[in-house]
């Protein structure tokens, strides 16, 4: 912990000395209070700093709630080994809104008031608030967005989510599974999410042979996507392209599809509550719509390979709990705090330094959906997300469900310079950024 707690300097001597009463209260008192202090020591707090309400609280809110859930797992099992003495898991939240500046004062008071061990993000634009405060203080942070990374970025990991790099399996599964589509068109809104984004599908589809015929940006205010979709379908396309949209967007621009009599493939990172879009279009318009966030009741996720344990048993009891909010990153964040605590336990301290060596050991680690490698040096100027295969899913008669699992290093090693260079057109790669 960053501080000190002062039991005695709360102690007002003067009543206590009054009388032998008041001194057996007193004593009572100090005991009591001691106990209490040594039980939240016992506790390893750890900090949930990403929106919770907004346009982007489907990648937060959800993620919070799968926490709890770990929480409520660990802490039932024991909870941490750390140097040989249990500890219990306790869960801080803060809605950063999806805003720099409100992130740097929810950092503040989760750091130097709530003294947590460890942070996770979101990350994109709220990481740009809190970049300095969390490095010179040495917290170890974790992002959903590798984007955020930097040579500067020494404490910050991305353990799980290797965004968007990982869209690039949803696009070579697309061009096997569609080999007459050879249009499409993409659009995004343009913020810290959209454009790394967008450069990755530019790459993807690029080296798997579709034709961009319609790629732009729109302003993340937009709130009629009529228009938009209009101009999309002028260029006839195969391939309709969402990117990183939010969820809102997504589902208005299914719905503009769906009414605009849109007939061929639709392809984006995320389909959060793809339940609603089938009973707003149909579940035949909705059928082949390819995405990369299994629902965890997926029977390929009792694969041997795989890493999130009892993947099954969470996506029930989160359900059962948190109706109708399953999102991308209900069990993301989860997944983070499985590593951590494995890394925890191997180095017998919550200390970031210590944390971090033992979780990066031998370049390696376990992700959640199988082994993977500490890497980025190329991309990011730093070797701190972990990298592995990524499931494809596809809508198929009203479910999702994983198509494959894909491998990003074998596309990256045979298409790392077109990754580079569409990054570097948008002004991605982290010198441009930093």
């Amino acid at each position: 912990m960053r501080g000190v707690l002062n039991l005695g300097s709360k102690i007002d001597r003067r009543k206590f000395l009054k009388t032998g009463s008041a001194a057996a209260v007193g004593a009572a008192a100090f005991a009591s209070r001691a106990r209490t202090a040594s039980a939240a020591a016992a506790s390893i707090k750890i900090g949930f700093l990403a929106p919770l309400t907004g346009d982007v609280a489907a990648w937060g809110l959800p993620g919070r709630d799968g926490c709890l859930i770990w929480a409520d797992w660990v802490n039932a099992a024991g909870g941490v080994n750390v140097g040989g003495e249990q500890r219990s898991i306790e869960i801080v939240s803060y809605d950063d809104e999806y805003s720099a500046d409100t992130a740097l004062v929810g950092a503040k008071k989760l750091v130097l008031e709530d003294e947590v061990d460890f942070v996770m993000m979101l990350g994109g634009d709220p990481w740009a608030g809190v970049q300095r405060f969390m490095t010179e203080n040495k917290v170890l942070t974790s992002t959903l967005l590798p984007s955020d990374l930097s040579p500067d970025t020494t404490y910050l990991i991305a353990p799980c989510e290797v965004h968007p790099i990982y869209n690039v399996t949803g696009v070579e599964w697309l061009r096997r599974d569609a080999p007459d589509a050879k249009t499409v068109a993409l659009c995004a809104q343009e913020d810290a999410l959209g454009l790394p984004s967008v450069a990755t599908y530019r790459a993807a589809f690029e080296a798997a042979g579709f034709d961009i015929v319609y790629d732009k940006f729109f302003p993340d205010t937009t709130v009629d996507f009529a228009p938009i979709v209009t101009a999309m379908l002028a260029e006839k396309p195969d391939v309709l392209c969402w990117d990183t949209a939010y969820e809102p967007f997504v589902h208005a621009l299914t719905e503009q599809a769906y009414l605009q009599g849109f007939k061929g493939r639709i392809i984006s990172c995320t389909a959060d509550n793809y339940p609603a879009m089938i009973e707003k279009t149909s579940k035949e318009f909705m059928e082949g719509f390819v995405f990369q966030f299994p629902d965890f009741d997926d029977p390929a996720l009792n694969d041997p390979r795989v890493n999130f344990k009892r993947a099954n048993e969470f996506y029930a009891e989160f359900t059962e709990r948190f109706p109708g909010s399953w999102s991308a990153v209900s069990w993301e964040y989860a997944s983070v705090l499985g590593l951590w605590k494995d890394a925890v336990e191997a180095a017998g301290t919550t200390d970031s330094d210590a944390v971090l060596a033992a979780m990066k050991a031998g370049g390696e680690g376990k992700h959640a959906f199988g082994p993977a490698k500490w890497w980025g040096k190329e991309l990011f100027g730093i070797d701190n997300a972990l990298v592995g295969d990524w499931p494809v899913v596809v809508i198929r008669d009203g479910k999702a469900r994983i198509a494959e699992y894909g491998s990003i290093p074998d596309w990256w090693s045979k298409n790392s310079e077109l990754m580079i260079k569409h990054m570097r057109d948008l002004g991605q790669m982290w010198d441009q950024r930093a």
